[in-house]
């Protein structure tokens, strides 16, 4: 907390209990935090005071973080996005943190925003590139909630944290942490797909900085829906290229159809969806302070103008 400007002494609290007390001091950390590494662990604060009378406290908030889900009827994908967003509760507490859904779950995004009322919030997608969502869905939304300060953060991806739980996946899943011969391995980047080619643009991106993580061991993107390559077209391409120990990343944050036909089309290894991975809080938080800082990657500037919006 703050002092007011006026010189008029601040009645004391009194301190009845020790839950009083640690309320007051987790009230003054969280107004107190100032600075995020680009991990995301701490941040600046961003300001919003109401008003309040003379010699009383004023009280710092953070806008609120609502992670922009897709939405699955898998029930799996719901209880790994509140798992993952518990993470990022963990790594910076006192963030209200919130979950919207384009469709499919509870709460629905247009809702989630309701509830903030004329509050201040950043929106993050969970998804991993440019696609209609990013473009048209999200900022929709948030025109529909004129009463709200909102920011739309870009994507997750491509990102090297993404990449990190790409490649931590794949670990768990049984490919060589340490260096081994690569002769014969590649991997299939499985990704949802869209229509959108600034969408295919960053995951072929993602495909490369993987390959690159993997000292150099091809990686190829292929797609669920909307375009091709598909994953089995992919496989047996690279198995015609002498590429027969082939494993599957699972360019999906949670489960769902998409993630399981893919892991169905694999021939060896076959990663699980990104999930709750740490590196995945660390990323949320890092898309949530650039997005107050304003600084967006340059090709979503140029490309992407409404990807800010503001009420």
């Amino acid at each position: 907390m703050t002092e007011s400007a006026s010189a008029q002494p601040r009645e004391s609290l009194p301190l009845d209990s020790t839950a009083q007390l640690l309320t007051r001091i987790t009230a003054q950390l969280g107004a107190q935090l100032s600075h995020v590494s680009r991990n995301g662990t701490r941040r600046p604060m961003h300001h919003r005071t109401g008003g309040s009378a003379p010699g009383s406290a004023t009280i710092t908030r953070a806008p609120a973080l609502v992670a922009v889900a897709h939405g699955s009827r898998d029930p799996q994908a719901l209880r790994t996005v509140m798992k993952l967003l518990d993470r990022v509760r963990e790594l910076r507490p006192g963030l209200d943190v919130r979950p919207g859904h384009i469709e499919l779950n509870e709460p629905l995004l247009p809702a989630a925003l309701s509830g903030l009322g004329s509050g201040d919030a950043v929106l993050v997608p969970l998804l991993l590139g440019r696609g209609h969502h990013v473009k048209r869905d999200i900022p929709a939304a948030v025109a529909a909630a004129p009463a709200l300060r909102a920011t739309i953060a870009a994507p997750l991806g491509p990102h090297p944290l993404l990449v990190e739980a790409l490649y931590g996946r794949l670990v768990e899943a049984g490919w060589p942490a340490e260096e081994a011969d690569s002769r014969g391995r590649a991997v299939v980047l499985a990704a949802a797909g869209s229509r959108d080619p600034d969408s295919a643009a960053d995951t072929r991106r993602t495909a490369r900085m993987l390959s690159e993580r993997l000292g150099g061991v091809p990686v190829v993107a292929a797609y669920a829906s909307a375009t091709t390559p598909t994953v089995p077209v992919v496989v047996r391409a690279l198995a015609a290229r002498g590429r027969h120990r082939v494993a599957v990343a699972s360019y999906f944050t949670a489960p769902g159809r998409f993630a399981t036909a893919a892991a169905a089309a694999a021939p060896g290894t076959a990663a699980a969806p990104l999930g709750a991975h740490p590196a995945m809080a660390r990323l949320l938080l890092y898309r949530y302070d650039q997005a107050l800082a304003g600084a967006l990657p340059t090709h979503e500037v140029a490309t992407n103008d409404h990807l800010l919006a503001s009420a």
